[in-house]
Order: structure tokens, then sequence, then C-alpha cells
């Protein structure tokens, strides 16, 4: 059974779920998004037989063809599973990005120029695939028994049990402790390594970026006003236009943004991760 608290006014309701109800409410929703696809004439990847296929499904609607049903769909979903409770992606990386590039471009006059209008053109996407890969990590983290009961087993030593109960937070936030920061460090070692092992994150990433992104980062010249240049020779002025980006630092650019969102979307979700084991822990109580 899944326990599922809605926070309704002051009062809060509990509503408890089979295996067999999730299923059924799976498949309606999931027929749901279908009738409204083709309304729309959209193609959806949809599986009814497998729920992680349904969710990937979902996932991919929503990161491919920028369906926003499929999104809330999906949360809802989680929401009837896992009673999502705090789901905060940072969306730092188009900040990180505008940086990086700013610094690949030197010398370039107009090189914070052509950040913002990269940062413009993709910010969509990856935030799309910050949402969609954190809440892959809050759900693998709230369902990683192993780690649940590690922090459970640390968090009674620290905190009285009937102190857990009103709790929003856990340890998302407060890692002062130094328990908790080894239990940290060893997880996000857990992470990195089997990332290393099986390429999960970097793969999707690598394989998004080609799809979505790439196309918008090697037309990018079609995007950019031409700048004028002017400087002095003795009396005479020197007016010159910036020259078109070369096909290699077009590339530079590409490779050095997939490179920003592989370590950006590592570090949400390590950080959803986390929050999904701590979620977890007050969710028994």
């Amino acid at each position: 059974m899944t326990k599922v608290c809605k926070q309704q006014g002051d009062n809060c309701s509990i509503i408890d779920y089979s295996i067999e109800e999730k299923r059924k409410i799976l498949v309606y929703l999931s027929n749901i998004l279908e009738t409204i696809a083709k309304e729309e004439g959209k193609i959806l990847v949809l599986a009814k037989k497998e729920l992680c296929e349904l969710y990937d499904g979902l996932l991919y609607n929503f990161l491919y063809n920028n369906d926003i049903n499929s999104i809330h769909i999906l949360l809802n979903i989680y929401d009837i599973e896992i009673n999502t409770t705090n789901i905060y992606p940072k969306y730092r990386c188009a900040k990180d990005i505008r940086k990086k590039i700013k610094r690949l471009l030197f010398p370039r006059s107009d090189r914070q120029l052509i950040s913002n209008k990269v940062s413009m053109l993709v910010h969509e996407d990856i935030d799309r695939l910050e949402l969609g890969l954190y809440l892959k990590g809050y759900y693998n983290g709230y369902n990683d028994i192993r780690w649940v009961n590690l922090l459970e087993d640390e968090t009674l030593k620290q905190i009285r049990k009937e102190d857990l109960y009103e709790r929003n937070f856990l340890f998302h936030y407060d890692i002062s402790s130094r328990e908790i920061q080894k239990i940290i460090k060893d997880l996000f070692i857990h992470i990195d390594f089997n990332e290393k092992e099986t390429n999960y994150l970097c793969d999707r990433i690598s394989a998004y970026c080609n799809k979505v992104i790439r196309k918008k980062i090697y037309s990018l010249n079609s995007y950019i006003d031409k700048q004028l240049t002017i400087g002095y020779n003795q009396k005479y002025p020197n007016i010159q236009e910036e020259p078109l980006l070369t096909h290699k630092q077009l590339n530079s650019i590409y490779k050095s943004l997939v490179k920003t969102i592989n370590k950006n979307m590592l570090d949400a979700y390590k950080e959803a991760y986390w929050f999904g084991i701590n979620d977890r822990v007050l969710s028994r109580y």
C-alpha cells in the first residue's frame, strides 16, 4: 500500500492505493494522454505494460516533444506512488554556459552577445533536461532502500523519533553533522562509480544534446547580428565587422556546452537523489 498525503488547508487526507489500483490509474492516465496526443497530431512513445517504461515514455515526450501534459502526468504519477515532496531543481546551468562561452571566445568583442544568444536558444531545452533528470534522481534515491536505511539509522542517533513526525525537512540542507557529511560523501562516490560503470546519465545527456541542442549551436551564425568594431590607427578610424564563427569555433562551443551540461546535470541528479533518500526516511514517520 502507498500512503499519499495531500495538504488541503489545515487538513491532511490519507489515501491508500494498492498495486492494482495504481496500475489502473496509470493506464487511465496514459489513455488520456494518447487521446490528447492524437487530437494535437503528436506522435508519442507510451508503454502500458511496465511502469518504468511508462515513466520513460512520458519523460521522453516531455524532453523531445516538449509535451507539457506528459510532465504533469508524470508528476501526478510520482505523487501517487511516492508522495513527492521536495522537488527543487536549481536551473543554474544556463548561467554557467554563458560564463564558459564568454571565456572561450576571448578576445572577440561580441563574445558577450554570442554567449547571451546561446543561453537564450538552449535554456528551455536545458531546463527540461534538468527537471527530467532531477525527477529521475529523486525517484531513484527514494527507492534506494540501502541508503534510506543507513540514513534512518544515523537520524535516530541524532533526532528523537517523536520529533520526526512533524518535520518537512531532514538533512536536505543541514549537513553540518560530520556523520551526515560522511554519508553524503560515500553516497556521491557510489553514484559516481555507478555512472562510470554504466554511463547512464552521460549517454542520455549526449543523446539529448545531439538531437535537440546541436543543430541550434551549429546554426548559431544565423541568429547573431553582425557587430562593427571601430579601431584607430593614428588619426583614422578603422571600421570592421566581426567575422562569422568558424566551424572550429562552433564545434568548440558545442563541446564546452555539453561538458558544462554534463557536470551540472550530474550535480542536480546527486542532489535530487539525496533529497529522495531524506524524504523516504521522513515518510516512515
